[in-house]
């Protein structure tokens, strides 16, 4: 199925790198579920601006009962089913290497609440889309993950346990899935330049990461987003269960 032909939900893609996937999107024709938790008035703004195919549906991707709701909502707007999800909703999180809790005090709740919403999040828009993917024959989930499992630069415990995690549940669901059709994939950032997340992030920590990429420069979130149409399109049909690193070369494999 090309892009232009599906429907995509966005989890959290009102603003930063959601946003910039939403955009993507929108460009290539696709019909975007513009999905957020508190950022109403950005996500009206931003479906108001990408024109009819693009609408805005508020839900908490860790409630359950929200994301079946969201998705019965989407149907009723479009007639069609979800054709593709990314899930890209991140749990209220800074990177911010000086502030990070240490190993020695962290607490179990904050990994808790980021494997909610990493992987219980995921996990809540599979099964509300698995029914329409199914009847379709045709499905594509995108997991957002992160290169700091490869490469913990800066030690993130919490945020880098839950992304792991994620990345263990698209490698299962792509096994389960395929015969459906259905593929399962991650694309995994580095360092962004700029998103909510990274806007704590010191500059001399931009520049120490450009200079150790073979780039020289940092990934920007529409260049990520390019690379999560490219799960999303017919060239990769053949692709399910990998994780595609999308940081400038930073880290092999």
């Amino acid at each position: 199925m090309l892009i232009a032909e599906q429907w995509v939900l966005v989890t959290g893609g009102a603003r930063g790198l959601g946003q910039a996937i939403t955009r993507a999107l929108a460009r290539e024709g696709a019909g975007v579920v513009i999905n957020y938790h508190r950022s109403d008035q950005a996500a009206a703004a931003l479906a108001e601006e990408l024109g009819p195919r693009a609408f805005a549906l508020q839900a908490d991707v860790t409630d359950t009962a929200a994301v079946q709701k969201l998705f019965a909502q989407a149907h009723e707007r479009t007639g069609q089913a979800i054709s593709s999800v990314v899930n890209n909703a991140l749990v209220s999180f800074q990177f911010d290497g000086d502030a990070r809790p240490q190993i020695g005090d962290i607490a179990w709740q904050r990994f808790n609440e980021q494997i909610e919403g990493a992987v219980k999040g995921a996990l809540n828009t599979l099964q509300a889309a698995l029914p329409g993917m199914r009847a379709q024959g045709f499905g594509r989930i995108v997991n957002v993950g992160t290169n700091l499992f490869q490469n913990p630069v800066v030690p993130y415990h919490d945020y880098t346990a839950a992304k792991a995690a994620l990345l263990s549940l698209t490698r299962t669901a792509a096994n389960d899935l395929g015969p459906h059709g259905i593929t399962v994939n991650m694309v995994s950032g580095g360092l962004l330049r700029s998103t909510d997340a990274s806007s704590a992030t010191p500059e001399a920590v931009f520049e120490l990461i450009a200079s150790l990429t073979p780039l020289r420069r940092v990934t920007t979130p529409a260049e990520f987003a390019d690379a999560v149409l490219f799960f999303l399109s017919p060239w990769a049909r053949a692709v399910t269960g990998q994780n595609l690193i999308v940081d400038g070369g930073l880290v092999k494999g």
